[in-house]
């Protein structure tokens, strides 16, 4: 499928949101992705459900379509950890997670209370052995937990993952912005997958404007300012990366299927730019401009 023999690269479900997973099967294999990442849990009221419970039809029509493509599910998502009791939730998403053969689970630290957020992430890790699913810690500028050493002591704490976001990465603005990059070459251990998007070097003024463009309107791996290749380049060239680009206007303007091939030229691009600068030594040249 993909160009890049050693590397598997995924189409996330945030770069299609209201693409039902079993149509995102087929929309990665015709545009050459290896992998998805499904969202089992709806993050807004507003979102499009998708019942991937065991037994559901979505979920049988969503293997079917797997297993005639070759296509795999390595993540699911979402859930937000704000201190409130969620195991039945999580426990729920880790169930459909282990039908479709998912690895990871993605989470969001929302919970101000560092120790509660360690003790409730322990608490999932545990939970999620029984699946084969580990929790994915994600640092995310706008919440509570929003930089990478963050995100890697927690995630040290309670003995799961980070998955880093090159937009959150990117638009962190708090203590040690300064150091993310030297933060993310020293817990590569942590991390099993990487998702790439881009966009201007301007970070959006306000709260508000940071979900605006986290949800709905992303750049192309490769057409903004956010030195993409730098970032894949601290990583062994193994490391699974995944588009994760919504963007509410060029989906209409280009379809669904045009979107996704845009997308996974631009992070083949990157790629071999990332594989450029490993060969010719010039990462840190290029993590400087």
């Amino acid at each position: 499928m993909t160009g890049n023999a050693q590397r598997l690269v995924g189409l996330a479900q945030l770069c299609l949101l209201n693409t039902a997973p079993p149509e995102l099967v087929g929309i990665a294999a015709q545009t050459g992705f290896d992998f998805i990442g499904v969202r089992v849990r709806p993050v807004t009221p507003t979102e499009r459900p998708y019942d991937l419970q065991p037994g559901s039809p979505m979920l049988r029509e969503t293997l079917s379509r797997m297993r005639d493509t070759g296509i795999t599910v390595r993540d699911i998502e979402f859930l937000l950890l704000d201190g409130s009791d969620q195991r039945d939730a999580w426990l729920r998403m880790m169930e459909a997670g282990h039908a479709l053969g998912a690895s990871t689970v993605t989470v969001a630290g929302a919970d101000p209370d560092t120790a509660r957020l360690v003790h409730t992430l322990a608490r999932m890790t545990e939970d999620g052995r029984g699946f084969g699913i580990t929790p994915t810690l994600e640092a995310i500028s706008y919440q509570p937990v929003a930089s990478i050493a963050q995100a890697s002591e927690i995630a040290r704490q309670a003995g799961c993952r980070i998955v880093v976001d090159t937009l959150h990465f990117n638009r962190y603005n708090g203590p040690g912005a300064a150091r993310q990059l030297e933060e993310l070459r020293v817990n590569t251990d942590l991390v099993p997958l990487l998702q790439l998007c881009d966009g201007p070097e301007a970070r959006p003024g306000s709260r508000e404007e940071l979900v605006t463009e986290s949800r709905s309107e992303r750049d192309v791996p490769g057409e903004g300012d956010f030195g993409l290749a730098a970032a894949v380049a601290a990583f062994p060239v193994s490391l699974p990366v995944s588009a994760e680009a919504p963007s509410d206007r060029r989906v209409a303007e280009l379809g669904e299927l045009g979107w996704a091939r845009l997308l996974k030229s631009g992070v083949d691009a990157v790629l071999a730019q990332a594989g450029s600068l490993q060969l010719t030594g010039t990462v840190d040249a290029a993590a400087a401009k």
